[in-house]
C-alpha cells in the first residue's frame, strides 16, 4: 500500500541550529539536488527568498519531496526566528513526525522548548538529532541531558559520536554495533563501517543496554531474550523502538555535523525506520459542518471520501496563489469537486503541484497522506478544509498568537495608496500572525505583527516584491487593557422617536481574572428580568465593547462578566437596544474598577562569557527585567531573564556595545503583565499627547 512508504516530517529548532544545512544535506544525499547549497553563502535551495538570502535564516517554511530506500519523504523545513514561530505551528499541525535539531554546544535553546511544545501539543514524534559535533565545546552527553531536563522528553541515544570537536570523524550506531567513519573527499557520501574502537566498546556496550530497556517492553518476544540474555537482532529492535517512537514514549537521539556531511545518511534510516507514515497514526477528527457537536474521524485511506486541511497560502509571481493541502482522506485529481464545509462554496481543481522550495512540478493527483499545493484558488485562509461534496466534515482549525508590536505605514505616492490595500490583504492571508487595522481616530493604518524583525520583513517585501513605496513609523507596543478590582455598571438604552421606541436595561458585575484567561461571560439572570432571547444580544454588545477599552481604547482581556439584572419593555425592547445596553453597562462597570494597561513580557536568555556579566545584568535591570536563572554551559554563562517589550527595542545594538559584540540573546513573548503605574501613567499621557 502506497500510503505506508510515504514520511510527512519537519525539521525544526532553535536559529541557526543547522535546520536548513541538515536539509540541503538531505536534498543531496538522495539525489535532489546536484550540489550542496550553504545558508551563508546564500545558495541554499530550502531559503530561496531574497530576504532569506541576504539574512541567513529561514523565514518561510518551504516544503520538498525527496526518495530514501525507495520512501518517500516530504520535508518542510521551518523557521528557528520566534518571529516566524506561526509557521511551525501550521506545519507541525499536519506533519506525521518531525527531526528536532540541537548544537552540541548549546543543548536545549529557547526556540527549541517553543517548538518541542508545539510538537507536543500536536502528538508529532520526534528523533533529535545532536548537530555540530565538531564545534569546540560540542558535548554529547550535556546536550542529551538538556533533553530531558529542560524538555522533560526521555532521550535515548541510538548513535554515540566518534570523537568530538577538532577529532570528530562519525558515529557509533549502537542498532548494528558498529563505527561509520566518514569519507572527507566526497562530502560524507562514503563511509566506512568498521569495528568499534576498543577505547569505546565498553561505553557503547552500556549505550546499548540502555537503548534495549528503553524499548523492550514494546515487544514481548523481545523483553524475553533480554531477560534470558541472549543477543537481539538489529530488525527486533528497531521494530520495537519503532512503536516506542510513534506512541511518544521515547526520543531517540542521533548525532552528526551537518555542516561537516557526517551523520546524515543513518538519520535519514532513522526516519524510514522509526517515524510513523500516514496509516500507523490515529484517524484525523474534525465534526460534522451541520451540527458541531458531532465527531467525525477519517481513516488514512485513499479510497475514503476526500478530506484535506488548507495549512499555508502564499503568493508566487508565477502562478498567483498558493493554497497548501495536506490530504488525510481519500484522492482528488485534475477536475476533482471539492467545497469548503464552512462557506459551502465549491471549487475544481484546475492543477496540482508538488512544490520542490520555489520550485513546482505539475502530477496528476493527490492522495492520502500527500503535500501538495493548488495554484490560483480564491478565497481560501489557512486552517480551512476542502472535502468531499457529497460526505462533508470541518477539520479542526488552528489558533495563532496575538501579535505583540504594532507600526503605523503611509503610502508615499495616490498610486502607492491603491496597490498598499491590495497587497496588504494578500500578506494578511498569507500570515495569520500579521494584522492590518485602521486606527479610528487618527485613519492611520496600523500593521501588526509578533516583533520587530517581522514587520521589517514585511516592510522589504512591500518595496521589492510588491514595488510598494511606503513610510513606516517608530514599533509601538501592543498593549492591553484590564481591571484590578471588581465592579457593578449598568446601561439603560432609551429612545424614544413616534411609534415604537428602543429600550434595553442591563446590569452587570465584572470582575478580573488570572493572567491569560481571556474574557468569560457569565448569565446569572433569575426570575425572567430579562427575556432569554436578549441575553445573547447583552453578551454581544459586551463582546464589541471589549474591543475598545476606557483608557486608550485598547482591546480588554482577562476578566470575566456576569450579567445579573435588568429590565425590558414589553413592546420597544429589540435586539439592538439590548446589544447597546450591554455595552453601555460594561463600559460603566470597567470605568469603576480601576482599569488598568497591560504590557507583554518577553522571555529573554542572554548567552555571554563570564567576562561581561555585570554589565549585562546591570543593564537587565535598568530595563526592569527579572532575572529567573543562570548557569554556566561549556565556557559561557548563560542568563533567562523576563523583560517588558517596551524596554527591548535596539537591544541587538545595546548587547553588543556592553560585550564588545561577544555576547548573544534570544527573546520570545511569554506573558502579558500589569504595567506599574508611573510607567501607565507615562504611556497614557504619550498616547493622547498630554
Amino acid at each position: 500500500m502506497r500510503i505506508r512508504s510515504i514520511r510527512n516530517i519537519g525539521i525544526m529548532a532553535h536559529i541557526d541550529a543547522g535546520k536548513t544545512t541538515l536539509t540541503e544535506r538531505v536534498l543531496y544525499y538522495t539525489g535532489v539536488s546536484h550540489r550542496m547549497g550553504e545558508v551563508h553563502h546564500g545558495t541554499a535551495t530550502m531559503d530561496w527568498m531574497e530576504q532569506e538570502q541576504e539574512r541567513g535564516i529561514t523565514i518561510t517554511a518551504a516544503a520538498t519531496t525527496c526518495f530514501w530506500r525507495e520512501q518517500q519523504i516530504n520535508i518542510i523545513d521551518t523557521p528557528g526566528h520566534v518571529d516566524f514561530t506561526v509557521e511551525v505551528e501550521r506545519c507541525l499541525r499536519v506533519l506525521d513526525g518531525a527531526i528536532a535539531v540541537f548544537t552540541a554546544v548549546e543543548g536545549v535553546q529557547p526556540q527549541s522548548e517553543t517548538v518541542w511544545k508545539q510538537a507536543v501539543r500536536y502528538h508529532v514524534p520526534c528523533i533529535a538529532f545532536i548537530n555540530k559535533m565538531d564545534r569546540r565545546g560540542a558535548d554529547f552527553e550535556a546536550a542529551v541531558r538538556s533533553i530531558r531536563e529542560r524538555l522533560g522528553a526521555s532521550p535515548v541515544a541510538f548513535q554515540i559520536p566518534l570523537g568530538q570537536e577538532e577529532g570528530y570523524r562519525g558515529v557509533i550506531d549502537l542498532v548494528g554495533m558498529n563505527a561509520l567513519v566518514y569519507d572527507e573527499d566526497t562530502l560524507g557520501a562514503r563511509f566506512e563501517v568498521t569495528p568499534i574502537p576498543a577505547e569505546l566498546r565498553a561505553r557503547a556496550e552500556r549505550a546499548r543496554l540502555e537503548l534495549i530497556e528503553a524499548v523492550a517492553e514494546e515487544d514481548d518476544e523481545l523483553l524475553q531474550r533480554y531477560l534470558d540474555g541472549r543477543e537481539i537482532p538489529a530488525a527486533s529492535l528497531l521494530a520495537a523502538a519503532r512503536k516506542a517512537v510513534i506512541s511518544e514514549r521515547i526520543v531517540p537521539v542521533f548525532c552528526g555535523s551537518a555542516f561537516k556531511n557526517k551523520g546524515v545518511q543513518p538519520l535519514l534510516d532513522a526516519v524510514v525506520d522509526l517515524l510513523p507514515s500516514p496509516a500507523d497514526l490515529p484517524p484525523v477528527k474534525g465534526n460534522d459542518p451541520d451540527d458541531p457537536e458531532v465527531i467525525i474521524a477519517r481513516e488514512a485511506d485513499p479510497e475514503g471520501p476526500f478530506a484535506a486541511l488548507v495549512y499555508k497560502i502564499s503568493n508566487d509571481p508565477y502562478v498567483g496563489t498558493l493554497t497548501y493541502l495536506r490530504v488525510y482522506s481519500g484522492t482528488a485529481e485534475n477536475g476533482t469537486l471539492l467545497v469548503n464545509p464552512r462557506t459551502n462554496k465549491r471549487l475544481r481543481i484546475g492543477r496540482i503541484l508538488r512544490m520542490h522550495a520555489n520550485k513546482r512540478e505539475d502530477i496528476p493527483a493527490i492522495g492520502a497522506g500527500d503535500i501538495a499545493a493548488l495554484p490560483g484558488v480564491k478565497g481560501l485562509v489557512t486552517g480551512e478544509t476542502l472535502c468531499d461534496v457529497r460526505d462533508r466534515i470541518l477539520l479542526h482549525r488552528m489558533d495563532f498568537p496575538e501579535p505583540v508590536i504594532s507600526v503605523a505605514i503611509e503610502p508615499q505616492t495616490k498610486l502607492d495608496e491603491e496597490k498598499l490595500a491590495i497587497t496588504l490583504g494578500k500578506l494578511a492571508v498569507e500570515d495569520p500572525t500579521f494584522r492590518v487595522a485602521t486606527d479610528q481616530e487618527s485613519g492611520q493604518v496600523i500593521l501588526s505583527g509578533m516583533g520587530e524583525l517581522h514587520l521589517e520583513i514585511i516592510q522589504d517585501r512591500l518595496l521589492r516584491e510588491f514595488g510598494v513605496n511606503a513610510r513606516f513609523g517608530r514599533p509601538q507596543v501592543a498593549y492591553r487593557e484590564t481591571v484590578r478590582t471588581a465592579a457593578r455598571g449598568e446601561g439603560r438604552f432609551k429612545r424614544q422617536t413616534g411609534g415604537r421606541g428602543q429600550y434595553g436595561h442591563a446590569v452587570v458585575e465584572l470582575e478580573p481574572l488570572p493572567g491569560g484567561q481571556g474574557f468569560v461571560f457569565e448569565d446569572a439572570i433569575v426570575g425572567g428580568v430579562i427575556p432569554r432571547e436578549f441575553i445573547r444580544p447583552v453578551e454581544l454588545g459586551i463582546r464589541a465593547a471589549l474591543e475598545r477599552g476606557v483608557l486608550l481604547g485598547l482591546p480588554v482581556v482577562d476578566l470575566r462578566v456576569r450579567l445579573v439584572d435588568g429590565s425590558f419593555h414589553e413592546v420597544d425592547s429589540s435586539e439592538i437596544a439590548f446589544r447597546i445596553a450591554g455595552g453601555m453597562a460594561f463600559r460603566d462597570a470597567m470605568e469603576r474598577a480601576e482599569p488598568t494597561l497591560l504590557e507583554p513580557v518577553m522571555r529573554v536568555e542572554i548567552t555571554t562569557p563570564e567576562a561581561y556579566m555585570g554589565g549585562i545584568v546591570a543593564d537587565m535591570a535598568s530595563r526592569r527585567g527579572t532575572i529567573h536563572g543562570m548557569e554556566t554551559r561549556g565556557s559561557v554563562q548563560v542568563i533567562s531573564t523576563h523583560v517588558p517589550l517596551a524596554s527591548m527595542f535596539g537591544y541587538a545594538t545595546d548587547i553588543r556595545s556592553v560585550s564588545q559584540g561577544r555576547a548573544t540573546f534570544s527573546m520570545h513573548f511569554d506573558h502579558y503583565e500589569i504595567v506599574p503605574a508611573p510607567v501607565a501613567q507615562q504611556v497614557i499621557a504619550r498616547v493622547r499627547g498630554i
